[in-house]
């Protein structure tokens, strides 16, 4: 079988495929169906300092080959995380990459402060609104996105930090400079596409906050052509997501440029889905008979 090992900012991942924060929880759940120290980490439910509810109901619905949520980051808090999950996770074996939110750049730099030394790596999610971006998510502009990792990373003084981008931006190649200039370690992406579902009975949105985050195997082409254009506009690891459904999907990205992988609606749909992944790629790399994973990452050319 080839070699899956991976390393990333110093961390080394048994395997690259990476439970995707908001559909894994914090494992446990999932371990009583298989044992998750098989996949390579887990990027947690979106913390934030204090304990969320999360938005009003119904917040999730389907469309053709795509779910859309808007959970609105429910979780315990970050100290309910460290006292009661956090060690599970570290008895489990996996990389655990805590992913973390916040209303303020102030949110940010605290949580990111108590988590520091804690985790394996953080991951930002800067795709909620924001007060001193005007309502706008950080993750948008990119003079937001170069304050709020260069405000992070310096709490981050023994953990590596993920900033994880969002699609709904004017350019995605601008925004992973952005990040990296602030001094992020690593770069993933994307996160979800924003969208809408209309009950045609009701004549209204089926979302009760109208509209919310695009998932699923639906936005694996934009994800792919996104995921291409970062890595080969920034010298930090990336980590792609967005539509991965198996393990050929998982190559596909790591041939446009990702280091590893990150999977989350397909745990919706299959609750094996990562260990199939992890499956698949194993397959695909023996068929091909290529002894490491690493070997295939940014090998992708473009036509002409």
């Amino acid at each position: 079988m080839a070699n899956l090992q991976v390393e990333i900012c110093g961390v080394k991942f048994n395997n690259p495929v990476i439970a995707a924060s908001g559909t894994y929880g914090f494992g446990r759940e999932f371990d009583e169906i298989y044992d998750i120290s098989q996949i390579g980490g887990v990027s947690t439910k979106g913390l934030t300092l204090e304990a969320r509810l999360g938005n009003p109901v119904p917040r999730i619905a389907e469309s053709s080959s795509v779910i859309l949520n808007a959970v609105g980051l429910q979780n315990p808090g970050v100290e309910h995380f460290i006292k009661h999950d956090l060690p599970w996770l570290k008895e489990k074996g996996v990389v655990v990459i805590a992913n973390v939110a916040g209303r303020t750049l102030e949110d940010y730099e605290g949580i990111c402060k108590r988590l520091n030394g804690l985790v394996d790596m953080v991951e930002l999610n800067i795709s909620c609104p924001n007060v001193r971006a005007g309502g706008m998510a950080l993750g948008i502009r990119p003079e937001n996105i170069e304050e709020v990792t260069v405000i992070t990373k310096k709490q981050l003084t023994k953990t590596p930090l993920i900033v994880k981008l969002s699609p709904n931006v004017e350019s995605i190649i601008t925004n992973a400079k952005a990040a990296e200039r602030g001094g992020a370690d690593c770069i993933s992406l994307i996160n979800t596409l924003t969208g809408m579902v209309i009950d045609i009975e009701k004549r209204k949105p089926v979302i009760a906050n109208n509209t919310g985050g695009v998932s699923g195997a639906g936005i694996k082409p934009i994800a792919v052509r996104m995921v291409y254009e970062a890595s080969h506009a920034v010298n930090i690891p990336v980590i792609g997501m967005g539509g991965i459904m198996t393990g050929e999907d998982a190559i596909e990205f790591m041939m446009a440029g990702a280091s590893a992988v990150q999977v989350g609606t397909a745990n919706f749909y299959d609750v094996n889905a990562m260990p199939k992944i992890i499956d698949g790629m194993n397959k695909w790399l023996d068929k091909h008979q290529i002894k490491s994973v690493n070997e295939i990452v940014k090998t992708a050319t473009l036509n002409g």
